[in-house]
């Protein structure tokens, strides 16, 4: 068995989240509505870094907008498993919906509490999300030879003490099949002062890892963010990134040029541009897809291949991720779209 323990996290959260944000924001730049807010975090619950908290300036700013409760997250509107992940784990801690790949769920510990999380319906209570016990998880991926990658998310697994990643990774080592790991977090720009000497030690002890980071807007890249992702790079990890389109936030070619540009500059390959999966309360946030095909049309004419990402859907229902250009997609009206996924099937897709 290997128990899942966090690491010591220099976040906010609960009551505190509230009074360092008041004790944040300028007199005369605007004041939430704290009960609103609070109403809000009783469903979800509400957390962010300190690293990110500096970064507010205002009310509704991209990163306000990103991690402070809004009472539009109450809409109804949305789903709450829109990729049907319960449908694609055939058993606890592991996601299995292409052949050769599985997530597997190592930590339910994240540095923030994204507002617009595919998993939101895991925030309910502190601690969901992951297994007690991942053997279950290590046995089915040590028992199927297709899984040539393992993807560790989460959660965000380098939240895990490095003793309890240590005891993971090697565990995964021990599994010839499995040629390739990958990682999936926010800590980087969230939380950069976990990126240290003990924690580069432990990835670089393992099989080829490749390492994508989560960050949204410019901003998230600052200079505690940007050396820590300079660590990651010298220590011989593989960094791409992952963006999510968010109105309010990024939805403009200004900011997504310089935020690919500004990752490229520090040695990070932008890899997805995301469309928002359809989780219920992230409504407000939601980017029509032909807004994101005009921007990523516009980018294409200024910034070079390399540092231009897919923008890619996760279709509902579990059938994987679609890059979105005239190859993959047709528009019917009406917000509906005909897509078809990795395997050649098609499907509808309603915005």
């Amino acid at each position: 068995m290997i128990p899942i323990k966090l690491a010591k996290q220099a976040h906010f959260s609960g009551r505190a989240f509230f009074s360092e944000l008041a004790a944040r924001l300028p007199e005369n730049g605007g004041r939430p509505d704290y009960e609103d807010l609070q109403r809000v975090a009783d469903i979800y619950p509400a957390r962010i870094t300190k690293n990110f908290l500096e970064l507010i300036q205002k009310v509704d700013d991209p990163i306000y907008r990103q991690f402070v409760p809004s009472v539009e997250e109450l809409a109804e509107c949305g789903e709450a498993d829109p990729l049907a992940e319960q449908a694609c784990s055939p058993v606890e801690g592991i996601l299995h919906r292409y052949p050769d790949r599985v997530v597997l769920l190592a930590s339910s510990g994240c540095p923030v509490r994204c507002r617009f999380c595919l998993r939101k319906r895991l925030w309910a209570k502190e601690g969901d999300g992951a297994p007690a016990d991942l053997e279950p998880a290590l046995g089915y991926i040590k028992n199927t030879p297709a899984i040539k990658e393992v993807i560790l998310s989460g959660g965000d697994p380098l939240m895990m003490e490095n003793d309890r990643l240590e005891d993971l990774l090697a565990r995964l080592a021990t599994i010839s099949h499995v040629r390739v790991l990958r990682i999936h977090t926010r800590v980087p720009a969230a939380q950069p002062e976990r990126v240290s000497q003990n924690l580069l030690e432990t990835l670089g002890r393992h099989k080829p890892i490749f390492v994508n980071i989560h960050v949204n807007h410019p901003l998230e890249l600052s200079a505690p963010a940007a050396k820590a992702i300079g660590l990651m790079v010298d220590a011989g990890l593989v960094l791409g990134s992952q963006t999510v389109l968010l109105k309010g936030v990024n939805d403009n070619s200004k900011t997504l040029e310089a935020l690919f540009a500004d990752l490229y500059t520090l040695r990070v390959r932008p890899y997805y541009l995301h469309h928002l999966d359809r989780v219920k309360g992230v409504a407000h946030f939601i980017v029509p897809i032909k807004k994101g095909l005009e921007l990523m049309e516009g980018l294409r004419q200024r910034i070079g291949g390399m540092t231009l990402p897919a923008f890619v859907l996760d279709l509902p229902g579990g059938w994987g991720k679609v890059r979105l250009d005239s190859n993959s997609m047709k528009y019917l009206g009406q917000g509906k779209w005909q897509v078809k996924d990795f395997a050649g099937q098609t499907h509808e897709y309603q915005e």
